[in-house]
């Protein structure tokens, strides 16, 4: 059984002061790859050096939306030189965030918009962060002409949510919550999920899945996910990660 960890923060380093070793956890857990995630130009910078200098890793580069305020074009161009890596292998993560006020709407906007046509640009996938604003984001996403494929990353929206999200064949990220004990209406509508777009993620360190909760999470812990969404389904957690496993190659491009 192989899995893959396709979001996480190994490039937050003061959770994750010895990359190495936390990477040696996760192999002795069968995390066949991580996707390190990017929320401004200086993580996204230090995620390709952490893809560069260990095998099982990947980047995804851009702003965060709570970034926003920061953004400029300097940064633009920054992370589009990022780009041009080869281990990265998705913009962002970029999108919308009504929960925080760390920056305007505006300002919010302007990233996204930008970050759209970067990864257009570069044929790269988006990893989107969404809280408390689906409907405008899927708003945004269905105007596009031209939209990249992405992913709701740690998706959290309504079922009406995720019917729509499915018609946009966008894909979702599944977390930790899935495994708390108040989470039924999130397994309720992952049971409905088209599983050929189903990816399973850390969020590391965040989200720590149960019974871990209160805890630093980190990427080996991806197989209690991957447990809690076989029983979902009904199927076997080997089988629950050979489609997981395979949806990211799919998604991402990774060479697994």
């Amino acid at each position: 059984m192989n899995l893959v960890d396709t979001h996480c923060h190994l490039n937050f380093r003061d959770a994750f002061p010895d990359v190495a070793a936390t990477l040696h956890r996760a192999k002795e857990n069968r995390v066949e790859a991580v996707v390190v995630v990017g929320c401004d130009t200086d993580t996204s910078r230090y995620a390709v050096e952490l893809a560069d200098a260990h095998d099982p890793v990947y980047a995804v580069v851009g702003w965060h939306p709570n970034s926003s305020a920061q953004y400029s074009t300097s940064e633009r161009e920054a992370i589009r030189a990022l780009c041009d890596n080869p281990k990265v292998v998705a913009v962002g993560e970029i999108g919308l965030d009504y929960y925080r006020d760390y920056a305007t709407k505006e300002e919010q906007r302007e990233c996204l918009n930008d970050s759209a046509d970067l990864a257009r640009e570069k044929n790269l996938p988006v990893v989107f962060h969404c809280r408390d604003a689906h409907d405008d984001l899927l708003d945004w996403y269905e105007s596009l002409d031209d939209p990249p494929r992405g992913v709701l990353h740690c998706f959290s929206g309504t079922q009406e949510h995720a019917v729509r999200a499915n018609s946009l064949g966008l894909y979702f990220g599944v977390d930790g919550p899935i495994t708390y004990k108040n989470a039924d209406a999130l397994r309720s509508i992952v049971a409905g999920l088209p599983r050929d777009r189903v990816l399973i993620e850390t969020d590391a360190p965040y989200l720590s899945p149960h019974p871990f909760r209160g805890k630093p999470n980190e990427p080996g812990m991806v197989r209690f996910v991957n447990d809690a969404l076989a029983a979902v389904w009904g199927v076997s957690a080997e089988e629950a990660a050979e489609i997981t496993t395979k949806n990211a190659a799919d998604f991402f491009g990774l060479r697994l």
